[in-house]
């Protein structure tokens, strides 16, 4: 942990992917506000949250082929796009004109992951790789877990206008990032472009097998998270009970991505990863079969099991497409927060139809065929083989 700690630049992406990843937890304690101001219905006032989240996802790819092709000095200036088009959303007057710097806002959550996440794959030692980066997830999560706590304090105190102040922690690290960046050599963007044209074959089968359990594990966290308090209300429990639940699936997912990256070092990520799939199974069992207060129990088994791969799949996706790790960054992060955000209405149908109970219990089955993906996930030795192929890269990446 001290060889972390002690990394200055890893620490700033950390506070810069707790900043950004903030904003999201921020837009929904919006909606009370924006319901008044724009006299919007439920449904309308969700299109905010799907043009924010929407657009930050189906961007991410393209900003990743960015990154291999010209780097990833601008990280910053992401950050900092996302703080100032987010600060003036409590100041429009025009339900449209608050579409379109939802829109804006998203574009520059959408460059910074794949970004962020190239940088701090430069940065991290081999034989701790996945320890590092699933640290420089959980920063992401506690960030989306905070937001909702910064939100509510900004606006009793000033109302939807304080969104303005939010401005300020974007500018100030996204400021920082760009300071640390100037002085990245000048040959480096030539050097990642002759990597980026070099022919290498691309383990398209694998790779597939990678996205296709990042795509599922999405879909299951976002659905438990997004459903948990509905159902408590449902079973006729207070928000003094599913409130603090759904923060402790939030924070168990925490918990467990840092827990899983140190276990993935020792015993190799495919093995964790089947382990949590197979896991998982009981888990959604119990929670969905015996809900009440044992649910608090299950729900850190859930969180932890569940949201606990995603660093171990880019680091994947990553190694097996080492010249295009950018792109592989925003593939897998895209799609899999496109298949969340996806899955929630999907699962919200089925549960109208049959119950939300029965409709969370759905995850079992989408478990057990993910764990059949998850078998075709590469072994060690043939990331490695990948990774080897494309050494000059990683030595480019870390002079950046």
């Amino acid at each position: 942990m001290k060889e972390f700690l002690g990394n200055g630049k890893l620490l700033t992406l950390m506070l810069g992917h707790l900043t950004v990843d903030s904003y999201v937890g921020v837009i929904p304690v919006m909606y009370p506000l924006l319901i008044g101001r724009f006299h919007l219905s439920l449904a309308t006032v969700g299109l905010v949250s799907l043009a924010y989240g929407g657009t930050a996802a189906i961007s991410q790819p393209a900003f990743g082929l960015l990154a291999d092709r010209f780097g990833t000095r601008f990280t910053g200036l992401a950050l900092a796009w996302t703080a100032i088009t987010f600060s003036v959303v409590g100041f429009v007057d025009s339900f449209p004109l608050l579409l379109a710097l939802a829109l804006a806002s998203g574009l520059g959550s959408g460059a910074f992951h794949p970004l962020g996440a190239l940088d701090v794959r430069g940065l991290l030692p081999t034989w701790r790789r996945s320890f590092g980066m699933s640290i420089y997830v959980t920063a992401g999560t506690v960030g989306v877990a905070a937001g909702p706590l910064i939100g509510i304090l900004i606006f009793s105190l000033y109302g939807i206008h304080g969104t303005a102040l939010l401005v300020v922690p974007g500018l100030v690290t996204g400021g920082y990032l760009l300071w640390r960046m100037r002085g990245r050599p000048v040959g480096v963007t030539a050097a990642i472009r002759r990597a980026v044209q070099s022919p290498q074959a691309l383990p398209l089968f694998a790779l597939a097998a990678v996205i296709g359990v990042m795509m599922s594990r999405s879909w299951t966290v976002n659905v438990f998270q997004a459903f948990t308090p509905t159902w408590y209300r449902q079973l006729g429990y207070g928000p003094e009970f599913y409130g603090p639940l759904a923060t402790t699936l939030v924070l168990a997912s925490a918990v467990g991505t840092v827990g899983c990256g140190s276990l993935a070092d020792r015993y190799g990520r495919r093995t964790v990863i089947l382990a949590t799939l197979v896991l998982t199974v009981p888990a959604i069992l119990l929670y969905t079969m015996y809900p009440g207060p044992w649910a608090f129990i299950t729900a850190i088994l859930i969180g932890f099991l569940a949201a606990s791969t995603a660093p171990l799949l880019l680091l994947m996706a990553q190694q097996l497409m080492a010249a295009r790790a950018g792109l592989a960054s925003g593939l897998v992060m895209g799609l899999g927060f496109v298949t969340g955000a996806i899955g929630v209405p999907i699962n919200g149908a089925i549960g109208d139809a049959i119950g939300l109970q029965k409709s969370l219990m759905t995850h079992v089955i989408l478990v057990i065929a993910t764990i059949g993906i998850a078998w075709f996930l590469p072994r060690e030795d043939e990331i490695e083989r990948h990774a080897v192929a494309s050494e000059p890269l990683r030595a480019v990446s870390e002079q950046m």
